[in-house]
């Protein structure tokens, strides 16, 4: 991994951690004693700060050292929470993802307006610490205060510390941990270990020999300390003495460690850690027990070997660990691989079926079901739960909620839903803005509220699921609803729709996904201007999705997002009309049904079928691509549903399944109507994938208008 990866991997850690930071403060702010909660915003500020030392960004470890600093007093009792305090974390973590992208963009200078953040940020939080406190010693200490018989002198910690000869090919700068280490405290003496070095001839350049011996003062605690050398612990040899350690203690890690024994000692003495007179007493102590045959005891729980043993089983915990940290574009060009590999393996089947080899058809057969496999496999790998994305709109609702004035909580359900992380990063606006539209024009304000009989606190609820091969994302409220008459007179005014035509209500609610549409009469820095819905509209079409509406006026809402579950493969069946073809998504299929003459000639009449009791509508797909030339002498339906809604497809042939790799179509042709992208066939042909949640509503739309003119006839014959 070289260094640019790993500042990367830091910049998206960092990140993470902010947000889990930003979670538990929410949390906080409705449960002021969940510990829990507590533990995670310190552990989440510590864990960022330990990061920037290590790459020796100093100023995020100054400034999430003082955030650390309240917290840690949050902790101790000696600051209470609530929701001021709240508020300023909040703001913290906002300028550090700042400082974090400032260092992603242009590397760690910062501009004079962020160093003015960060001073007056610091100055607030100041406030909760007094102008000369300082942070605490943990409740629990590791060692005793007293010295005891047997036990060094010294206050200061003592670390042994030879790193890993892999440290410089991960990435990592040793030095950078002093300088971490020396924000926790001062270090007192360090001396360079550099008897590992080989010969210029043996060198590798990329290997690290390093070795240090630090002596060091300060609160923190033995976690803490250990913790500064958490990423470079694996393959490394760290070895931590407290303060007022036992003379043995010392006198093992000597003997332990490979460097000349004598030497050793004057650097432990030098240093100030341990006198020479200890050590000659602890060794006359040490060789006189030995003379008795006694055994020398086992340093305190707290000692060297105590910190060694806990090193050991945090490694075998990390030897177990299951999760990597793989690239997204790795991930992204994997996809891409299997993908034609899918188009390859189609090409291979249809030449082993038309050279009629059995032998050979057995193969591909069996090499078409692994390629299967691998594109499940490969799929399931950009697979991502949607509840991080649905988390952070906490964020948004605290905030937009204490601006407003009103009182608003967020409900989140199916955040174990998954689907593709493509579709995640692109379904992240579109939410943005429905969530502050809910807030900010669905919520009513308390008194209205208390009016219809409604709790003072309103509800938002972001809901995601899985149906008939699609992800489902709702986004509902329970507050006014949305005013049909206000919407319908506002579209009269812009022109829209004229004084005479004949709206449904979903017709009529649709027009707010209208470009500039907008029914607020106050423009505000939340909305007003119209901005907005129609963004949500255009990038959901974009990911092949459909919006739904389900109004209950002066009740709430429901906006209702259906997207496919990933953007790359599906299993699809494969339509013939003419000498075209084109593929429908399996999952939307549900059966297939053939015509026979007598249905054929009604079915041309009325555009819909009697099925086992039911009406279906029809779409013929030669009439709606404009395929040339007659229909064959059969025809099939094939049934498709989407958002609950069935129609019937009438097709020339089936060609049965196949494994689709979904290729976008070109600019000039995104905005073809019934056509969501195209892929590649073995032969090498295009065929056309169908867009079928709007083929089932243009459908529904031509028997709504059919039977609405029937009516209109018959009511005509009757006057």
């Amino acid at each position: 991994m070289d260094l640019e990866h790993a500042k990367q991997t830091f910049i998206e850690e960092s990140r993470q951690s902010v947000r889990a930071m930003e979670g538990a403060l929410l949390r906080l702010e409705t449960a002021p004693d969940d510990k829990e909660a507590l533990d995670a915003a310190f552990r989440a500020a510590h864990t960022v700060k330990g990061s920037s030392g290590m790459f020796g960004f100093d100023a995020i470890v100054a400034f999430t050292h003082v955030m650390e600093s309240v917290l840690h007093r949050v902790r101790d009792g000696g600051v209470a929470i609530n929701k001021d305090l709240i508020a300023l974390l909040l703001s913290c973590g906002d300028h550090i993802v700042s400082m974090v992208d400032r260092i992603a963009v242009h590397g760690e200078t910062l501009d004079g307006e962020m160093q003015a953040a960060g001073v007056a940020l610091g100055e607030r939080l100041g406030i909760y610490l007094g102008p000369e406190e300082r942070v605490a010693a943990p409740a629990t200490p590791v060692i005793a205060a007293p010295v005891a018989v047997g036990s060094v002198a010294s206050d200061t910690w003592h670390i042994s510390l030879r790193f890993g000869r892999d440290v410089l090919r991960d990435g990592m700068d040793p030095l950078s941990f002093i300088r971490y280490l020396g924000t926790l405290g001062e270090i007192v003496h360090l001396t360079a270990v550099p008897d590992a070095l080989p010969g210029a001839a043996e060198m590798d350049p990329e290997s690290c020999y390093l070795g240090f011996e630090i002596d060091f003062r300060g609160t923190a605690d033995a976690e803490t300390i250990a913790g500064v050398f958490e990423f470079v612990r694996e393959g490394s040899v760290i070895h931590i003495l407290p303060p007022h350690s036992a003379i043995s203690a010392y006198i093992q890690l000597i003997e332990k460690l490979p460097e000349d024994k004598t030497r050793l000692a004057e650097i432990f003495v030098a240093g100030a850690s341990v006198t020479r007179r200890e050590l000659e007493q602890g060794r006359t102590r040490e060789n006189s027990r030995a003379a008795s045959g006694a055994q020398t005891p086992a340093p305190p729980a707290n000692s060297e070997a105590a910190e060694e043993r806990r090193t050991g089983e945090r490694r075998a915990s990390e030897h177990k660990s299951s999760f990597i940290h793989v690239p997204a574009d790795k991930l992204d060009q994997l996809i891409n691989l299997v993908g034609e590999l899918v188009i390859a393996g189609a090409s291979a089947s249809l030449l082993a079926r038309q050279s009629r080899n059995a032998a050979l058809q057995e193969a591909t057969s069996a090499v078409s079901q692994l390629v299967e496999e691998v594109r499940d496999g490969a799929l399931q790998l950009r697979m991502v739960q949607i509840g991080d994305t649905f988390s952070r709109f906490n964020r948004i609702v605290h905030d937009m909620s204490h601006e407003l004035g009103k009182d608003i909580q967020l409900v989140i359900s199916g955040a174990e839903t998954e689907l593709d992380k493509t579709v995640i990063e692109k379904i992240s606006d579109p939410l943005t803005h429905l969530v502050r539209n809910a807030i900010d024009h669905g919520i009513e304000a308390a008194d209205a509220r208390a009016a219809r009989g409604k709790p003072a606190a309103g509800t938002v609820r972001l809901n995601a699921y899985h149906e008939s091969g699609s992800i489902v994302i709702e986004v509902d409220d329970d507050g006014g609803g949305l005013p049909r008459d206000k919407i319908l007179q506002k579209a009269l005014e812009r022109g829209m729709v004229s004084a005479g035509q004949s709206l449904s209500d979903q017709e009529i609610y649709n027009l707010i996904f209208e470009a500039g549409f907008s029914t607020s009469h106050q423009v505000t820095a939340l909305s007003g201007r119209g901005v907005g819905m129609d963004v949500v509209r255009r990038n959901v079409q974009e990911l092949r999705g459909t919006v739904e509406i389900e109004n209950h006026e002066a009740q709430g809402a429901t906006i209702r997002i259906r997207l496919p579950l990933t953007l790359a493969i599906i299993d699809g069946f494969l339509l013939g009309v003419g000498d075209a073809s084109y593929v429908v998504p399996l999952d939307m299929m549900l059966e297939c049904v053939e015509l026979s003459a007598e249905e054929r000639s009604a079915a041309r009449v009325h555009n819909y079928i009697n099925l086992r009791g039911a009406v279906l509508p029809l779409l013929h797909l030669r009439e709606v691509f404009e395929v040339a030339g007659d229909a064959g002498r059969r025809e099939n339906i094939v049934v498709v549903q989407s958002a609950g809604a069935r129609a019937g497809l009438v097709v020339d042939a089936l060609l049965g399944e196949f494994q689709t790799v979904i290729k976008p179509l070109g600019k000039v042709f995104e905005r073809l109507s019934g056509i969501s992208g195209s892929t590649i066939l073995g032969t090498g042909e295009v065929a056309l994938i169908l867009d079928v949640p709007s083929l089932v509503q243009q459908a529904i739309a031509r028997e709504t208008q059919q039977l609405s003119g029937q009516q209109t006839n018959q009511s005509a014959r009757v006057r």
